[in-house]
């Protein structure tokens, strides 16, 4: 079960009832909740009275998915070196044996899964079936795959595809005239609509639970374009991962996949993937086909409270480019970093409709107009969507390593004027301090060298030795520069100035910075 860190229903039924409304002028606005404009005080036609009925029919296709890993401990003793455990934590053979080999031993996973065809096929979660990484300094792989089915039944699984982006997978397993569950169709569903979650929390076996649609296209920040789920307050636990999620017609319309837990149990906030987006990346698994996502090419951000106010602009609306990479889709069309990606093929770019989201479903190869918005100009550009990388590749690119922080970087006393109005001591970015950051010598910016914990810079996370590229989007090179672009700022009664951050060898980033005193 992935967890998601920020990051009782009961079936009402009434005979007739009399009822007294008052007139209203026509056109007046009425309560949300007035008489007569709620139609759900009773169950709908064919709502069950039980879950009862519902579960002996689904239940039958729901399947427990184990694996077997073989888990090579390679570091395991050095997490405890210095301390009066390491010695003991060699003792019972961590680490290394005693020819300084590394370790192998056998762990077991648990989670569910649901078959979607009389011959065998299984959908579950990627992640299900992943070789994770079970302790600091370890690595595993998964040896074997075991399905049970709910009369016990065990086969040994293969895997026909698997897809870690969207974090589904399609086992196959060698059985005939199985019991099998359809997908149903996810954009039907509101909030408030009863949901049936079947699964196999904690090892116990089949267990149902039941609950509520508690919203829809929610992110968790978990990367990638896939990042809108069904949220519901049906238990959801660990080993529930890869089971589905039903509608009271008995149809798939989600796989639950996350928790939001802060102890590890469930709190009534877990996840599931819509059908909607599920259901297309199975077929293309079970026909053999290459899963292919659009791509432009840049490293984005959202429009958060504070960055909108740096850049003058409202919040939730449009996504802002950190990055371009060169040679790809964005680059090729012109888009540049700063740019506000507001608008894609004519689909407004909000938190519920994400930029990533709405590209990854676009073809390779289609040409698609943009609206963003750059220097407080409107534009519009023609991009030929790319085809989206592997994740690794992709994560490769976006976190290649983050420098310590270091407090005696650079010696020059913090400027006192940008140190009172913001916080941050700045020092012009020297040949000689470019190589003791270890920094490629095409970076052009200023060092911070001071930050005062308690102003607004020290609560987003702002540390000696991040250098600034800019400030309000324009270049700053020196600490002069900085100085007057933040007194530029001040004077013009902004609130919140809009930095461009680069840590060590990372990729930039944008972060809004409120002004002392403004």
């Amino acid at each position: 079960m992935r967890y998601a860190y920020a990051i009782t229903a009961a079936l009402l039924a009434g005979g007739a009832t009399a009822t007294l409304t008052m007139q209203q002028p026509v056109g007046a606005q009425v309560a949300q909740n007035a008489p007569g404009t709620i139609s759900a005080a009773a169950p709908k036609a064919g709502a069950p009275m039980s879950f009862a009925d519902l579960a002996a029919r689904l239940q039958p296709a729901v399947v427990n998915i184990s694996t077997t890993q073989k888990i090579q401990v390679k570091n395991g003793a050095n997490a405890f070196a210095g301390t009066p455990f390491e010695e003991l934590f060699k003792r019972f053979g961590g680490g290394t044996d005693d020819n300084g080999k590394p370790i192998t031993r056998e762990a077991t996973s648990l989670g569910s899964g649901f078959i979607i065809s009389p011959d065998g096929y299984v959908v579950t979660n990627n992640h299900v079936i992943s070789g994770g990484s079970p302790q600091e300094g370890s690595s595993a792989v998964v040896s074997s795959i075991t399905v049970t089915l709910p009369d016990r039944k065990e086969y040994k699984a293969t895997i026909v595809g698997r897809d870690q982006t969207s974090d589904l997978a399609l086992l196959k397993i060698d059985a005939k005239n199985l019991p099998f569950v359809q997908f149903g169709d996810s954009t039907r569903a509101r909030v408030g609509d009863w949901v049936v979650a079947i699964g196999n929390p904690f090892g116990l076996g089949g267990t149902v639970t039941a609950g509520i649609v508690s919203a829809l296209h929610r992110s968790i920040g978990a990367p990638g374009p896939f990042d809108r789920y069904i949220q519901t307050d049906a238990s959801i636990n660990q080993g529930n991962s890869g089971g589905p999620m039903f509608d009271l017609e008995g149809n798939v319309i989600g796989i639950n996949t996350a928790i939001f837990s802060p102890t590890g149990g469930n709190v009534g906030i877990g996840f599931a993937i819509p059908a909607e987006e599920a259901k297309p990346v199975i077929e293309a698994l079970k026909s053999g086909s290459k899963i292919k996502r659009g791509y432009l090419g840049v490293g984005i951000q959202p429009m958060t409270e504070d960055i909108a106010a740096g850049l003058g602009l409202p919040k939730d609306h449009g996504e802002l480019v950190a990055r371009v990479e060169p040679g790809e889709a964005a680059a090729r069309a012109g888009i540049r970093q700063g740019d506000v990606i507001v608008k894609v093929n004519g689909q407004d770019v909000t938190p519920d409709n994400t930029l990533s989201y709405i590209v990854a479903k676009a073809p390779v190869g289609t040409k698609m107009p943009i609206e963003l918005i750059r220097e407080g100009q409107r534009k519009s550009l023609i991009v030929t969507i790319g085809e989206r990388p592997p994740e690794d590749q992709l994560a490769g690119a976006a976190n290649p390593g983050d420098d310590e922080s270091d407090d005696n970087a650079g010696q020059a006393n913090p400027d006192q004027s940008t140190r009172n109005t913001l916080g941050l001591g700045f020092q012009t970015l020297t040949p000689e301090l470019d190589r003791k950051l270890g920094l490629p010598g095409t970076v052009r910016g200023v060092v911070i060298n001071y930050v005062d914990p308690s102003s607004d810079a020290g609560t987003v996370g702002l540390q000696p030795r991040d250098v600034i590229l800019q400030i309000d989007q324009i270049p700053v090179t020196t600490s002069q520069a900085a100085a007057a672009a933040i007194e530029a700022a001040r004077k013009a009664k902004k609130s919140t100035v809009l930095l461009f951050v680069q840590r060590g060898n990372s990729p930039g980033r944008y972060i809004g910075v409120k002004l002392k005193g403004n």
